[in-house]
């Protein structure tokens, strides 16, 4: 093991300085007359190898400690490099923006489109505008707090950003500790989180669903009333659905594949939403139906093409598709859909507490809703619905997806008011 320096830490030359070391390096005639001193004011330079053996060095200034501060900051960097604990000041100096590049090279890879796109566009909207040029170190827990606080808007998107800005920083923890802990780590979401009238949240009735489809065309009423309305499926799930995943014999679909939007083009996911997405669903006469004219309409080839180009989207073996033939996109769904539901006058502009925007009721989201609560009332199990709605656990059908049944309130006003079957109304008990 090499000796260690004796003149360790060490003692820099100034140019102001006037003791005898420094006037011989620093002579007046070029940098000026300085007053005559005793005692150097230089600074104190502590050296060391990091493990990566380069030289490093720290110096002190007199008024920060001189030599005890030099000799104190190599005991402890000497520890930290024992123990393995040591960090280098130097890379936690990088910019929150230049990390973000080193971090999105490898994130950009994991992960669904959607999940992917989304933590890019929350970088994007959100982080980058005002952390972007700020350095590691310089990050501050109240500082990003009363950020967070006062210019996020809405209880999703602080979820979201919380979320982004904690995993960059304890990226940035586990790449040879740039930083040496998080400060997005106890981040709290202020805002409230937004909640709708249970009436906002129901399916619409029987009587609205009718006249929804009376209002829609003719083919799309074969997709939304004959299949999405029997099944409960997912846009994203019959719009990937190929003819080489139905089985005629049991009449049932298997879930394989999705079709979703990535930055505007249709792409092919060999994953649904969920783990629970991959299942088997069971067709209903009419849902039968919907595939045997869409079959017929467009004749499917029942290959089962790659999926190493995910946008080639092979639209030759889809069942279900565009009126023109392409793809179904499942955003442009959303066209006929909003034109029935004002046509048949059962539309309902919502606006959003939490972005502002204004959403609409019926949602075409609400066939699973409405699906799941009549298998509830059916008396179907919750793991036998979560399994055919592909849900990852059954409790969250429950709360989610079940709504009460068309009458209830009658029934309810009928029992108070002793109207009941029973001819008596509830009383209160002591």
């Amino acid at each position: 093991m090499p000796r260690r320096a004796v003149n360790n830490p060490r003692q820099i030359p100034s140019k102001t300085c006037g003791c005898k070391g420094c006037m011989k390096k620093y002579p007046a005639e070029q940098y000026g007359e300085r007053r005559p001193r005793r005692d150097c004011i230089g600074s104190w330079q502590a050296r060391y190898r990091a493990p990566d053996g380069k030289q490093k060095a720290k110096n002190y200034t007199i008024e920060e400690g001189g030599k005890k501060a030099a000799e104190a900051f190599l005991d402890a960097t000497r520890t930290a490099i024992r123990q393995r604990a040591y960090r280098d000041p130097e890379r936690g100096k990088i910019t929150l923006g230049a990390f973000w590049k080193e971090f999105w090279e490898v994130q950009q890879k994991k992960g669904k489109v959607k999940t992917r796109n989304r933590k890019l566009s929350v970088w994007r909207a959100h982080i980058e505008p005002k952390w972007a040029g700020y350095k590691l170190i310089d990050l501050e827990y109240m500082t990003l707090q009363r950020w967070l606080t006062h210019e996020v808007k809405g209880y999703r998107t602080q979820c979201q950003v919380r979320m982004l800005l904690r995993s960059v920083l304890d990226a940035a923890i586990k790449d040879g500790e740039r930083i040496s802990v998080n400060p997005a780590e106890h981040l709290e979401v202020t805002a409230a989180k937004p909640a709708k009238h249970p009436d906002d949240l129901k399916p619409p009735t029987d009587a609205e669903y009718a006249l929804i489809h009376a209002a829609l065309p003719e083919y799309y009423q074969v997709i939304f009333r004959d299949f999405a309305n029997e099944t409960g499926m997912r846009p994203c799930e019959y719009a990937g659905l190929r003819d080489h995943c139905i089985d005629e014999e049991e009449r049932v679909v298997y879930i394989k594949e999705i079709l979703v939007l990535d930055k505007g083009r249709l792409c092919r996911q060999s994953v649904p939403k969920t783990e629970a997405g991959f299942r088997a669903v069971p067709l209903t006469p009419r849902a039968w139906s919907a595939i045997c004219f869409m079959r017929e309409r467009w004749k499917p080839a029942r290959t089962r093409s790659s999926m190493v180009d995910p946008y080639a989207l092979h639209v030759e073996e889809l069942v279900f598709r565009g009126p023109l033939g392409g793809a179904l996109n499942p955003n442009n769904l959303q066209r006929p859909w909003k034109k029935a539901i004002v046509q048949a006058g059962v539309a309902r502009k919502i606006v959003n507490p939490e972005t502002g925007r204004t959403e609409w009721w019926p949602r075409i989201y609400d066939y699973r809703h409405d699906v799941a609560t009549s298998l509830h009332h059916e008396g179907v199990s919750e793991a036998d619905t979560q399994a055919f709605l592909g849900q990852k656990r059954g409790g969250k059908v429950t709360w989610i997806y079940t709504h009460g049944s068309e009458g209830a309130r009658e029934r309810v006003r009928a029992a108070l008011t002793g109207d009941g079957a029973e001819g008596s109304g509830l009383r209160a008990v002591e």
